[in-house]
């Protein structure tokens, strides 16, 4: 870290975030606003403080990151009038799209003052060639101070809802689609509508796909995007459960006891298994029924009842926190997996396995799918909440389900939430 590469520096745009527009300048998001207001009023305290809260991207040709993938290596421009050294480094909102050469690194403001060497550029500068840039000393006494600024405040806004002005798409099926990632997207402060996806770098999306996914190549990736458009990574006994309510409340035109429910997946459950242990006429002879049949039948049973008791208790939850109405029900789990596609198609961008084009694709599937598979935003996220709770939770209550539920109310309370400006159908 901190190292120099001789050679031709990565070529970066003089406004990462594209032409300047002719008119009064629109910040990208709210970090560049508020760069832009603490730079108009000479406030240079409360630009670092800014600057302490957010990502910085430093740039680096992809054949380089992928040859040094432990080091970030800080190469030097030079500025056209003075001649002075400086690092360049930009803000979520200032990066340009996504392309195969080129690719950033992020890290935050108290992990560049702690990598700089005494041999690095004499100045940082952030967002350069826009109108909130800022050519920021790097003496020790300059990054002792960038430092402090970094251990008074939280570097992430982990919860809140974050939106790209600029450069994003706020309404139609792209939007949608993205939106219906939003929960997560809230849960981890990112930018919920920021198409053109870096994450928290090139290296940081990667080891989050390897980390979470097992995913290391792009073939890995376009199997798991298939899987979770198609909803095949949700338990089919989830589904099947939410199946036979469904089926009941259809078939009674209203709420569904939990005695009723269970007793319906009983039913069917043996009935399937009195088929199953019939003897069958193959190709191959008649096939007679497993040994064992019968005691995997009552498992079965039993796991599926249990399974309702949980859901049951979940929905309990929900409709005392207001993620559920009084009568609502959770029809399906297939939510959660449309809604990690949404992110996986950006993770996946990030990280280079997919291209924008295929990345805008997937992200526009998966909001159709949800619009074919719910009735509106809320009965999206109580079955998002549900299988996330239902995979990781154990009904603890725990961050699994509260991170969950703070985002469900920012979305469903916040002027600007997508959830409030873009028609679910």
């Amino acid at each position: 870290m901190g190292l120099w590469r001789r050679g031709k520096p990565a070529v970066v745009p003089e406004t990462a975030g594209g032409a300047l527009p002719a008119g009064p300048w629109q910040a990208p998001s709210a970090v560049e606003a508020k760069l832009f207001e603490a730079k108009t009023r000479s406030d240079w305290a409360g630009y670092l403080a800014v600057l302490a809260r957010t990502s910085l991207f430093l740039a680096d040709t992809r054949d380089h990151a992928d040859s040094h993938p432990d080091t970030v290596t800080f190469i030097p421009h030079r500025h056209p009038q003075t001649g002075a050294r400086y690092l360049a480094v930009f803000t979520e909102g200032m990066l340009p799209p996504p392309t195969p050469e080129l690719v950033f690194h992020g890290g935050s403001l108290d992990w560049y003052a702690r990598a700089w060497k005494e041999s690095d550029p004499p100045w940082l500068a952030v967002n350069p060639g826009t109108p909130c840039e800022a050519f920021l000393p790097t003496s020790p006494e300059r990054r002792a101070d960038w430092r402090r600024h970094a251990s008074q405040t939280h570097h992430h806004p982990h919860g809140e809802l974050r939106t790209l002005h600029v450069g994003g798409p706020l309404q139609g099926p792209v939007a949608h689609g993205l939106a219906c990632a939003a929960l997560l997207f809230v849960k981890n402060g990112e930018l919920w509508n920021a198409m053109a996806y870096h994450g928290g770098g090139y290296h940081s999306e990667r080891d989050r796909l390897k980390e979470w996914w097992g995913i290391t190549s792009r073939e890995e990736w376009q199997q798991t995007q298939r899987d979770l458009l198609d909803a095949d990574q949700v338990s089919p006994v989830w589904e099947y459960a939410l199946g036979i309510r469904r089926t009941l409340a259809r078939d009674f035109a209203g709420q569904v006891d939990v005695d009723l429910w269970r007793q319906a997946a009983e039913q069917t459950l043996r009935h399937r298994a009195a088929q199953a242990a019939e003897p069958r006429i193959t190709p191959d002879g008649v096939t007679a029924a497993e040994p064992g049949h019968a005691t995997r039948t009552e498992a079965r049973i039993t796991g599926v009842q249990r399974l309702i008791g949980r859901i049951a208790r979940y929905e309990a939850r929900f409709r005392a926190d207001g993620i559920l109405s009084e009568n609502a029900f959770v029809p399906s789990v297939e939510a959660w997996d449309y809604g990690r596609a949404s992110g996986m198609a950006r993770w996946a961008l990030g990280a280079r396995y997919a291209t924008l084009q295929e990345a805008e694709q997937a992200v526009t599937r998966a909001g159709y799918a949800s619009q074919t598979n719910y009735r509106s935003w809320e009965e999206f996220s109580a079955s998002y909440i549900l299988g996330r709770c239902l995979h990781f939770d154990e009904e603890e209550f725990g961050t699994w389900y509260e991170d969950m539920l703070a985002a469900h109310r920012v979305l469903t309370t916040d002027p600007e939430s997508p959830w409030l400006t873009i028609p679910w159908k």
